[in-house]
């Protein structure tokens, strides 16, 4: 492996590849017996459908967190993508962005929009397979839900809303097949570049809340929208 790609397979904070339920995880699913292709899309599909699309305490969180809380959206399911396929030996590294407010409404109601700002952080996942660079973004939202969006908007293509924006919602990119993954893309307003991992993006850009908004988002408001998500998934519109 040269030597740019070796810094893409590192422990950090927030990659805690070590920790003994990282560990476990990928010892007990047998991922590192399998080949790269095989690899990648086993990890892919764990974090897309295994952890459900709901929202954490913050985006700055371990992956062995993330993993404790079997939930999570774009940047906190991001780090333990990316956590799981260092530990199995998959280089990758971490896109910055934000998204435009309204791809999240409908996943997000009430007060807890108001609080969200216009321009909400937002990530995906570079991984490395065969000297080419695969962009992967697709698992945010876990098949359920999506099935239950698709079945409310049935004749919807272009589509924009519940954590969703995509040209096709009847055929979103999300299988894992080789090639670039994507549900949130089409709301992308700001380009941060490529970072090495989660720790060195959220030191220069921070994240999406500070001081009492984050407190009320953490203790109070993030259990609303989590409610909500599960209403969305089990189609109780």
């Amino acid at each position: 492996m040269s030597d740019t790609l070796y810094p893409l397979l590192t422990a950090t904070p927030l990659l805690d590849i070590q920790h003994t339920d990282i560990e476990a995880l990928v010892n007990a699913r047998g991922w590192r017996t399998l080949a790269p292709y095989e690899q990648i899309g086993a990890v892919y599909n764990f974090v897309r459908n295994e952890i459900a699309f709901g929202y954490n305490a913050g985006d700055e969180l371990p992956a062995s967190r993330v993993l404790a809380d079997g939930i999570g959206q774009c940047n906190t399911k991001g780090t333990l993508l990316m956590a799981l396929l260092r530990a199995v030996g998959i280089p990758c590294r971490f896109h910055g962005f934000t998204i435009d407010k309204p791809l999240q409404k409908g996943a997000i109601t009430g007060v807890a929009y108001w609080l969200a700002p216009q321009r909400i952080i937002h990530s995906w996942v570079e991984v490395n397979l065969d000297d080419r660079w695969i962009v992967l973004e697709g698992f945010i939202l876990d098949a359920p839900y999506l099935s239950s969006l698709q079945r409310r908007f049935p004749d919807a293509k272009r589509f924009c809303g519940y954590g969703a924006a995509t040209p096709d919602l009847s055929a979103p990119e999300v299988e894992w097949r080789g090639r670039d993954t994507y549900i949130q893309k089409e709301g992308i307003v700001d380009d941060f570049g490529i970072f090495d991992s989660p720790d060195a993006f959220y030191a220069r850009h921070g994240s999406n809340l500070t001081g009492p908004k984050r407190w009320l988002f953490e203790h109070v408001v993030r259990h609303q929208m989590n409610a909500n998500v599960r209403r969305v998934r089990e189609g109780r519109w």
